[in-house]
């Protein structure tokens, strides 16, 4: 029975999420300062999630530091997303196999 009140709270959440600012802001927002600001919450909050995630995903930071060094390096060079995530995680696993 817990668990259906754990997905009911969960959807709750994440209705409010959703449907506050479709409330909150009826009106286009004007000032360029704020709107600015929300361009780029989208990938704060990612990278705030992200980044954790990666260092802690191998159990050593020099392996996790590894793949993240070379996904940067070739999403910087704009290949597709499955190359980046193919190349961090085979530099990671050859980065731990010489560790």
């Amino acid at each position: 029975m817990s668990i259906v009140i754990y997905i009911a709270v969960m959807a709750g959440v994440t209705y409010l999420i959703r449907m506050l600012p479709f409330t909150l802001f009826k009106s286009k927002i004007k000032s360029k300062f704020l709107r600015s600001f929300l361009k780029y919450i989208p990938y704060t909050v990612l990278s705030a999630m992200t980044f954790p995630a990666i260092f802690y995903s191998t159990g050593n930071v020099i392996t996790a530091t590894a793949g993240t060094i070379a996904a940067l390096v070739t999403a910087f060079f704009g290949l597709p997303l499955i190359v980046v995530a193919v190349a961090a995680a085979g530099t990671a696993l050859v980065a731990g196999l010489f560790l």
